[in-house]
């Protein structure tokens, strides 16, 4: 097992931390203070061949499954916000290719991301007023309506909301079949009865637009509903007949998703404990060298300890699955909880490293501390992912407990048995 990256592993995250610390850092408080889209980096971004379709594509194909957290992580570490408005394309991406036919996924893909010096923005609408991580709960309905689906309902903090060429909304079909009875539908940009509510005043990740969509008798073809009506007529059938069906859409794209929003939380807290070692190399303690002090040292190495574990769950979690492994045992929520509880630890025990200066708003460490929150959060809360895990966990201590006995039981029959003469 190799741990250290590969020379063209290397060059590539130095190509995007480049581009971090030439287009991003220099902009970043700007955009955040501003709560402004970053259209200047998203075009510079799309000029230099990053986060484009080609891009994402390449780096999905990466049998190591290493080149998507490397991303995540450098360009989390020039700006979350601008990170997250250039990459939350990729959810709605994956949500159509985890739920698309291929036809549907030709065609839907591309408008999600640039095109050279065509800007194209995709949105995954799945949170409600009402359903945040209780995906089961959603109350926005489609209806079948000749060749026409419509859809009414609400949708709350998404991502590039209003701003999105091609919009993935997950509505139910059947509301008493819970996440068995859901779907997922196109909605394009200026379709009749959808439109944008609140922009959200957000704590953090301030320059990715985060907003309300609204759906009022919008009906779409029933060609864009994602999978096609023999899919779902199939599953809607097996789920009424009390058949095991799979699960619900929403889960299976944010499952897709995890290490990548656990990388881009490690971005935040490397970006949080450079500056502040950084800026200890400038102060004294009793008139000597703030990191020559024994105190300094022990925080130093609780940091760097803990955000390099980190790190290595999230590059476990993006190879097993690159490699088809089953995360049976919740590896890949572990990355995104761990990453998740340490980017708001560290950038919190940055702040009290650094002192009164940290609250400075000029300065981007109080930044830091504001967008490590979110990762928390959404795409599955920390509570969230401790129940995925748990269950996960006793499910493979259940599953090796039956094969135990299974094992055992014939073992004790084959003991009874007589020997042949």
């Amino acid at each position: 097992m190799e741990f250290g990256y590969t020379p063209e592993q290397l060059e590539f995250k130095e190509r995007i931390h480049k581009f971090a610390v030439e287009h991003m850092r220099p902009v970043a408080l700007k955009h955040d203070k501003e709560q402004s889209v970053p259209w200047d980096v998203m075009k510079a971004a799309a000029a230099e061949g990053i986060g484009t379709l080609d891009f994402m594509m390449k780096i999905g194909d990466d049998p190591q499954g290493q080149y998507s957290v490397i991303y995540a992580e450098e360009m989390h570490w020039g700006c979350a916000g601008i990170a997250l408005a250039i990459a939350g394309s990729g959810l709605a991406a994956a949500g159509i290719a985890s739920s698309g036919t291929q036809e549907q996924m030709e065609k839907w893909v591309p408008l999600c991301f640039a095109n050279g010096e065509e800007l194209h923005l995709g949105a995954y609408a799945v949170t409600e007023p009402s359903a945040g991580s209780d995906v089961k709960s959603l109350r926005t309905t489609a209806k079948l309506d000749g060749d026409e689906w419509v859809l009414n309902g609400s949708k709350v903090f998404i991502t590039n909301g209003g701003i999105a060429d091609v919009t993935v909304v997950v509505a139910s079909v059947d509301p008493e079949l819970g996440t068995r009875g859901q779907a997922s539908f196109i909605v394009p940009k200026d379709t009749p009865g959808f439109s944008q509510g609140k922009k959200e005043d957000k704590l953090g990740i301030r320059a990715s637009q985060t907003t309300e969509v609204i759906l009022e008798d919008c009906r779409v073809p029933a060609e864009y509903l994602l999978g096609g009506m023999d899919k779902l007529n199939k599953k809607l059938e097996n789920a009424r007949a009390g058949k095991k069906v799979g699960g619900a859409n929403a889960l299976a794209t944010f499952e897709l998703t995890r290490p990548f929003v656990g990388a881009s939380a490690i971005g935040i807290a490397r970006a949080a404990y450079e500056f502040t070692v950084e800026y200890l190399a400038e102060q004294k303690i009793d008139g000597k060298p703030a990191l020559d002090n024994p105190g300094i040292h022990q925080q130093i190495a609780d940091l760097a300890t803990e955000i390099d574990a980190a790190r290595l769950l999230v590059q476990r979690a993006s190879w097993m699955g690159r490699n088809g492994i089953p995360l049976m045992g919740g590896q890949g929520s572990m990355s995104k909880l761990k990453c998740g509880d340490v980017a708001v630890w560290a950038t919190a025990k940055c702040m009290d490293l650094v002192g009164p200066a940290s609250w400075d708003t000029d300065l981007p460490l109080e930044k830091w501390y504001r967008d490590a929150k979110i990762y928390q959060i959404f795409e599955g809360t920390s509570q969230i992912q401790r129940m995925v895990i748990g269950r996960l966990q006793v499910g493979e201590f259940r599953t090796r407990l039956e094969a135990a006995k299974a094992a055992y039981d014939d073992a004790a029959k084959a003991a009874a048995e007589p020997v042949p003469a």
